[in-house]
């Protein structure tokens, strides 16, 4: 195993926000809000950054959605997205590239870039069996089939299992069904390009020795160290998605192919504007010293295995994907969060009601990394009685340090031990908010610039 020794940009992944809801608090205690801080911490330590945000309009159950609801899906996308700008804005969420589905520079750049790999042999055409509804005639992909994991046995529909994380297609789901109109599957052969991953072995193998990823993440690779690995199909014939070009016209390219292609697209763009094509962005990619994803556990399989695959394929420096730091799920009263049953605090509503700077250190301090947790309000109302004192005092002329707690020596500690909680490798939001308190109280140095990272004032 070669250990990396590259210098150069930190590039830090914000995933891309679906378009079929605005963000709660959920999403911000997730993935969103770390990736802030772990980015705001990199360029305190003098680092070169590259931040991606985005949003996600190809999930079909989108466009689901809008028929359900009678509306165009195209408009229903956009107004989403305005709201999800707008929470990311409000919960002071920054990013230098914003991944946008819906223009034509990202489309055809995304597009661009998969017909590349395909003329390359990266991505090779074979013809497959796929499964298609005997009934709505839809092809079985993502949320519109539905069955058993063969790995867990949990109920689960295309694309990964929440359950386990694994990997969840039509034709590995034990059975299958439409999850349209409930239909029975029917197969046809149909000439899709794939990522053929086993191809990608040994780099993946050198990737998982080094790389940052939490035990359930590394159980899912476990789990493919001991089988072959899968060929994904990269486009199906299927009625939503972003349009092929190329090789690929008359297909959709799949929507967690299109979300790492996109990074990769929206990377170059940023280092090297106007980068086009398989040559050009694997130049600008040259730049990049180490890649940090910030995900839910239920995209296990994307984030450990099929997107550095992708990254590889589209001529990623191996040694440069550093890993992935992971949230596992994050409950309301109990139950989960949801969109459809309205079982959310709206992100944007309460950023608008809330102190910010509470909010980003709660959600922070309460973040579901290790094992999942529990908002309630009620101790969110408990944590600013105890925290407001203190960040008014900040906000005034700096804390009493008659308040402090700790010696000045031992807090200051704390806030250096803080400080490194928030490299990448390490991460532990939670650590850095206890130690900002225990600094504010005492008056320790590098508290307050602790605080602005973690609230991002």
């Amino acid at each position: 195993m070669s250990t990396s020794t590259r210098t150069g940009v930190t590039v830090v992944i914000v995933p891309p926000a679906t378009a079929n809801g605005p963000l709660h608090v959920g999403h911000l205690s997730g993935p969103y809000l770390a990736a802030d801080i772990a980015a705001r911490a990199a360029r305190a330590r003098g680092e070169r950054v590259v931040t991606t945000a985005g949003f996600d309009v190809h999930q079909n159950w989108v466009l689901t959605r809008a028929e359900n609801e009678g509306v165009d899906v195209e408009k229903l996308a956009a107004a989403y997205r305005n709201e999800i700008i707008a929470a990311l804005d409000a919960a002071r969420i920054q990013y230098d590239v914003f991944l946008n589905p819906q223009t034509p520079s990202y489309q055809h750049g995304v597009t661009t870039l998969a017909a590349d790999l395909t003329a390359a042999g990266r991505f090779p055409l074979r013809e497959l069996t796929l499964l298609a509804c005997a009934d709505c005639e839809r092809t079985l992909h993502q949320s519109y089939v539905v069955g058993e994991c063969a790995w867990c046995g949990a109920e689960a529909a295309g694309g990964g299992c929440e359950g386990c994380g694994g990997y969840t297609s039509a034709e590995n789901l034990i059975d299958p069904k439409c999850n349209r109109c409930g239909g029975e599957p029917r197969p046809f052969t149909a000439t899709v390009p794939v990522l053929p991953m086993e191809n990608y072995r040994d780099e993946l193998v050198e990737i998982w020795l080094r790389a940052e990823l939490p035990d359930r993440a590394r159980r899912i690779v476990s789990h493919y160290l001991e089988h072959p690995l899968p060929d994904v199909p990269i486009a199906y014939p299927t009625n939503w998605g972003l349009r092929g070009t190329g090789p690929h016209e008359g297909l959709r390219l799949e929507v967690y192919a299109e979300v790492g292609l996109s990074t990769v697209y929206g990377v170059a763009q940023s280092l090297q504007p106007g980068a086009l094509g398989l040559e050009a962005t694997a130049e600008a990619w040259s730049e990049v010293a180490s890649l940090w994803h910030f995900n839910g556990i239920d995209n296990g399989f994307y984030f450990a295995l099929f997107w550095p695959a992708v990254y590889l394929a589209a001529g990623v420096p191996a040694d440069a994907i550093g890993g992935a730091q992971v949230n596992e799920f994050y409950t309301l009263d109990g139950e989960k969060f949801s969109t459809s049953r309205n079982h959310a605090i709206w992100a944007n509503d309460f950023l608008t009601d809330e102190d910010v700077d509470i909010v980003r250190l709660y959600l922070a301090w309460d973040r579901p990394d290790r094992f999942a947790s529990d908002f309630t309000l009620s101790a969110y109302r408990e944590f600013e009685a105890y925290v407001r004192p203190l960040l008014d005092k900040a906000r005034e002329s700096g804390p009493d340090r008659s308040d402090a707690t700790l010696p000045a020596a031992l807090a200051a500690a704390d806030v250096t031990r803080g400080v490194a909680a928030l490299e990448p490798r390490r991460f532990d939001p939670a650590l850095a908010v206890r130690a900002v308190l225990t600094g504010l109280a005492a008056s320790a140095p590098g508290a307050e610039m602790l605080l602005s990272i973690l609230t991002g004032r």
